[in-house]
């Protein structure tokens, strides 16, 4: 079953709400730290966000993989950018990325302004 991009943020909102709530401060340190990772810095945040989205595509994990699309997108990556972000995961991951290549062709045409065709499914 297919769940929209919206229904996917909803969920994990939801789910990071609990974790970070749990009560268990761990959570809160990794959370912070992530989140930290991806501000402006050195790098632009745009380019931290592809750089989680190849190394998304080499661990396999689609989730992350829309995520850091679209953030990226957010950030101002346009279709180029993302595309040469797929083609390094695919190099650096090999043929095991190509149906996570598929998902993320898929999920950018979804999330891009620019694409007329452009629905809310994941």
């Amino acid at each position: 079953m297919k769940t929209t991009v919206t229904q996917f943020k909803a969920y994990r909102s939801e789910m990071n709400d609990k974790i970070l709530n749990s009560g268990f401060s761990d959570f809160k340190k990794f959370f912070a730290l992530d989140n930290k990772a991806y501000i402006n810095g050195a790098l632009p945040s745009k380019m931290k966000e592809l750089m989680g989205l190849t190394a998304s595509m080499v661990l396999r994990c689609n989730d992350c993989i829309l995520y850091h699309i679209d953030r990226a997108i957010e950030e101002g990556a346009n279709r180029q950018e993302l595309m040469e972000a797929f083609n390094i995961g695919l190099i650096v991951g090999g043929s095991i990325v190509i149906p996570h290549l598929r998902f993320a062709m898929e999920q950018m045409d979804d999330l891009l302004p620019e694409n007329p065709g452009k629905t809310d499914e994941v």
